[in-house]
């Protein structure tokens, strides 16, 4: 029996976040015993209510059309799979990268990206409407469950790499401080998040493993949704090349066992290639401290620009191929009216909302609206097509069970 390979164990990168220099929490707490900062970072996420609201939110295939499709739930535990893995090859804090890439996207609506499309021009006119900004406030405001504090309490780090894991938001190039999200603009009013800066590299790690994760299980469920063809990816950048390996190797192999195979030397390349970039520059740059990899004037991790290209002309394909496919626009456009019409019944008649979450008369339009958007950011796709079945077509409205 051949001896399994070794993961590194070696001692942290000098650049790595360490949980014993965290900067803290907004609410000072005792430490633990037995985990460290980042680790009750990442257990808090598991237990919130809108981490597991995720399992029924759409990912690409709104969640009724099988049971076999990514929701976001699985593709925030894929992301996360991936994160702790490069973290580990690059000596990283695991548990930092883990919990960034399961917050991801606690702050989606329900039906992916047309839900997110459809409450952004809901609140244009009170500050829009973005998963990045709404995460935040899930972690720091919505989620309601400790004694002595709102939100999840999570350290500096975890909140700034959930904030800004996609670059900086502010300076040359970026956007004024006036005109980010809402939440995120009202947020850094009273704690800094360093928005002119790079995440720290766990954060880094957890976007770059977002798109592994994306692009190659999209293309997975493409093929199993048949919208996607074997003859047409062997035209595909990257793709193409791997299909032909795997064939050669096994020339009998059946459809889905040729596709498992391939995706998963895909995610396996792209990892190794994101690794093996970030070494390189990591020895350019000679960062000393996490601190020094948000100072840089580039990403610390990112592919090499021969994967990157690749990369994004495999992108370009799931956009053409699949994304725009009739089957998934014509599900993303319902979602999308359910969410919008959901938002303007409510508008309209805010007694239609659950009494807990009804504005009170001292509220404004603006607060009323974004208190309707937080109760509509937060449903499932089921308990919006429920809300939306007994509000607009029920003769006897009865509110449906949550």
């Amino acid at each position: 029996m051949s001896r399994p390979r070794t993961v590194s164990s070696a001692a942290p990168a000098p650049y790595a976040s360490r949980s014993e220099e965290s900067r803290g929490r907004v609410f000072p707490e005792a430490a633990s015993p037995s985990r460290t900062e980042f680790q009750r970072d990442r257990d808090r996420i598991i237990h919130a209510a809108a981490f597991r609201r995720l399992q029924h939110k759409t990912q690409v295939f709104v969640y009724n059309v099988s049971d076999h499709y990514r929701t976001r739930l699985t593709h925030s535990l894929e992301v996360a799979q991936i994160a702790r893995s490069a973290a580990r090859a690059l000596a990283l804090d695991e548990d930092l990268a883990e919990a960034v890439a399961l917050a991801h996207d606690l702050g989606h609506p329900p039906f992916g990206h047309a839900g997110e499309e459809s409450l952004n021009q809901a609140m244009a006119g009170w500050g829009g409407f973005d998963h990045n900004a709404q995460a935040l406030r899930i972690v720091t405001k919505l989620e309601r469950k400790y004694a002595d504090f709102d939100g999840l309490n999570l350290s500096w780090e975890a909140l700034e790499g959930m904030v800004k894991h996609n670059g900086p938001l502010t300076g040359p190039n970026r956007a004024r401080a006036k005109d980010l999200p809402a939440a995120i603009r009202e947020y850094a009013q009273h704690h800094d998040l360093e928005l002119s800066t790079f995440a720290g590299p766990e954060a880094q790690i957890a976007a770059l493993a977002d798109d592994i994760a994306y692009i190659n299980h999209d293309l997975d469920d493409g093929v199993r949704a048949k919208l996607l063809s074997v003859a047409a990816l062997e035209s595909v950048a990257l793709v193409g090349p791997t299909l032909a390996e795997v064939r050669q190797q096994y020339p009998k192999l059946e459809v889905r066992r040729l596709i498992h195979e391939t995706v998963r030397r895909l995610i396996d390349r792209m990892v190794a290639d994101m690794v093996t970039e970030t070494r390189a520059r990591a020895a350019a740059e000679q960062p000393p401290s996490a601190a020094a990899v948000r100072a840089l004037d580039r990403a610390l991790v990112a592919f090499s620009d021969s994967m990157a290209g690749q990369v994004k002309a495999l992108r370009l394909f799931l956009y053409e191929n699949m994304y725009r496919h009739s089957r998934v626009s014509d599900d993303a456009g319902r979602g999308a009216k359910i969410v919008g019409e959901l938002f303007a019944r409510y508008m309209d008649d805010p007694t239609a909302l659950p009494e807990e979450r009804q504005p009170g008369a001292s509220e404004g339009t603006p607060e009323r609206a974004r208190r309707i958007t937080d109760f509509i950011a937060g449903m499932t796709d089921r308990y919006a097509m429920l809300e939306h079945e007994r509000l607009f077509q029920s003769p006897r409205p009865q509110r449906a069970a949550r």
